[in-house]
């Protein structure tokens, strides 16, 4: 029979609505991650054991379960306790939450790695606890860890595609709708292969100005 891309072009607009939700999913959850994993961080650094305990206990559980079953759960579990979240939410929600257990481990990592000295010269200054966190010490681990939480922001825009399970259209349900209507499987696989690998391209590309730019400020 052989390879036909001929229908492409009919649902390239198709195609273009999953690679923006795609994209949405990636920024939005790659923020909301990060500034997660900060807190998360900062309280595993914490000197309270009623803070640190309960923070590892989830971030343990969150780092021995798959991406796919946290997502059952947050979009079909809840339900049941009265909580029913639109499936980009949950989308949102997931993955955040997945990588920011990540984050947080490797800014905490940053943190202590930091000379001591950063945070006492800014508390001896009139700063406080948080203040000084946010100021001083937390720029200065963010900065050091660029690299890291690029590498983690790659592999959230390609645990992205998971939340096609739920309904969200995002490239790969965009890919799957297409082929639904055209069976025509292999050459929109290879159109949604294709776009992923843009898109990573151009993140890449993204995150290596960043980690320059960081560079010259340390």
């Amino acid at each position: 029979m052989g390879l036909n891309f001929s229908q492409l072009p009919e649902y390239a607009g198709l195609m273009a609505i999953g690679a923006f939700w795609t994209i949405m999913l990636t920024v939005v959850s790659g923020v909301v991650s990060v500034a997660v994993g900060t807190v998360m961080a900062m309280a595993r650094l914490s000197s309270r054991r009623i803070i640190t305990a309960p923070v590892s206990a989830f971030m343990w559980l969150f780092m021995g379960t798959p991406l796919l079953l946290q997502l059952y759960f947050i979009y079909f579990g809840l339900v049941e306790i009265g909580i029913d979240l639109n499936a980009f939410t949950a989308g949102v929600i997931a993955l955040s939450v997945h990588f920011a257990v990540y984050n947080a481990d490797v800014i905490r990592a940053a943190i202590a790695a930091l000379d001591p000295g950063q945070y006492e010269g800014a508390r001896a200054v009139g700063l406080s606890y948080f203040q000084a966190m946010r100021l001083v010490v937390i720029p200065q681990a963010l900065r050091s860890v660029a690299p890291a939480l690029g590498n983690n922001m790659i592999a959230l825009l390609k645990e992205s595609s998971l939340v096609s399970i739920i309904g969200v259209m995002e490239l790969t349900l965009s890919a799957q709708k297409a082929i639904s209507e055209t069976y025509r499987p292999f050459e929109f696989y290879i159109a949604a292969g294709v776009i992923y690998y843009i898109l990573n391209a151009g993140l890449e590309y993204l995150l290596a100005r960043i980690e320059r730019k960081t560079a010259l400020t340390r």
